[in-house]
């Protein structure tokens, strides 16, 4: 009788939970792919005791080179 208000919950599509493996062999996967492309390498600090890992990033990353304004040829007068 309500179902126009409540809608129809057996048509609701299911997604699959991911696990938590799942979810950390994606992001490594994911962050690999990245880092295998970037030159200079970044440097990976990985700290055991607590779990964790810190990447430096290089000064300036290939795209970000890319985004620049083009220097200008005025000339201070």
């Amino acid at each position: 009788m309500f179902r126009f208000l409540f809608g129809n919950k057996a048509s609701a599509a299911q997604m699959k939970r991911e696990t938590q493996r799942e979810t950390i062999e994606r992001a490594q996967k994911e962050i690999n792919e990245i880092l295998a492309t970037l030159t200079p390498k970044a440097r990976i600090t990985i700290y055991p005791e607590e779990g964790t890992f810190a990447i430096e990033l290089p000064e300036q990353m290939p795209d970000e080179a890319k985004a620049l304004p083009a220097p200008t040829t005025e000339t201070a007068g």
